[in-house]
């Protein structure tokens, strides 16, 4: 196994149960201590994983922190053009649908351009301009009000009031954390207010989430995994987690995680 393969199941195994032992690592790869810390000396020098005497824990940013658009858009890059893709398969002529902020959900709008007669809720200032930008002149786009965040939500009062009154047939929905224990998080109290009436309005839920989601915890919880009647996620999502999920969303979609990359 080559050490960047050894690397990547070693993360899997942090995300999946929290934390790893360098014996216990050393024995099921079968190599020497040593080269598991050298493994993990450079997942923790890309900020992957913490190093702990003994072993690794998930790397551990506060439940607040929340990183901008433009700093998202390009982690895990061809995994969110894969679930992307995979998910606008969901999307049929003349639905009325929403998309919460999000960089996954930016990509999917892309997919939407050319679907006739759409009708596309959101409270994402990037999906808004990607739509009225290149979108068709028969779909119209329902932008919420609201204060807006570094990630280019708008969220608050006047988004959860426009979202009130509305009945769609889809949400798709961005999230920035996922736990068996917390189900679907955010790292904005308001964004959370903001998606669960996005979630209200909707028929379905959709979510979208690369595997770098799973074992992530906001601040607050938006909904519970079983609300989630489709979770689109791509393969690299850890075993455990895969587990876990199929048992709890009403269906898990895995993507292979080239799919859609350009």
């Amino acid at each position: 196994m080559l050490a960047r393969q050894r690397q990547a199941a070693i993360l899997d195994r942090v995300r999946a149960a929290g934390g790893v032992r360098v014996t216990e690592l050393a024995a099921e790869f079968g190599v020497s201590d040593m080269t598991i810390r050298r493994d993990l000396e450079t997942l923790h020098d890309q900020g992957l994983l913490a190093k702990v005497h003994g072993g690794a824990t998930l790397a551990g940013p506060s439940s607040t922190d929340e990183p901008g658009f433009r700093a998202k858009s390009v982690r895990q890059a061809a995994e969110k053009a894969a679930i992307a893709a995979r998910a606008a398969a969901l999307v049929r002529p003349g639905a009325a649908v929403a998309l919460s902020a999000g960089t996954t959900t930016a990509q999917l709008a892309r997919h939407l351009l050319d679907v006739p007669g759409l009708t596309v809720v959101t409270n994402s200032l990037p999906v808004a301009e990607i739509l009225h930008v290149g979108g068709r002149p028969d779909q119209t786009v329902v932008l919420t009000g609201g204060v807006r965040t570094p990630s280019d939500a708008l969220v608050g009062p006047l988004a959860v009031a426009a979202l009130g009154a509305l009945h769609l047939d889809l949400l798709f929905l961005g999230v920035h954390g996922i736990s068996e224990r917390a189900g679907f998080t955010t790292p904005n109290l308001m964004e959370a207010d903001t998606d669960r009436a996005l979630v209200a309005a909707a028929d379905r839920l959709v979510v979208l989430a690369d595997h770098t989601k799973w074992g992530t915890v906001g601040i607050s919880s938006i909904v519970g995994l079983d609300a989630a009647d489709v979770l689109v996620t791509d393969d690299r999502l850890a075993p455990a987690a895969r587990r876990v999920l199929e048992e709890r969303v009403g269906e898990l979609v895995i993507v292979p995680g080239s799919e859609g990359a350009e």
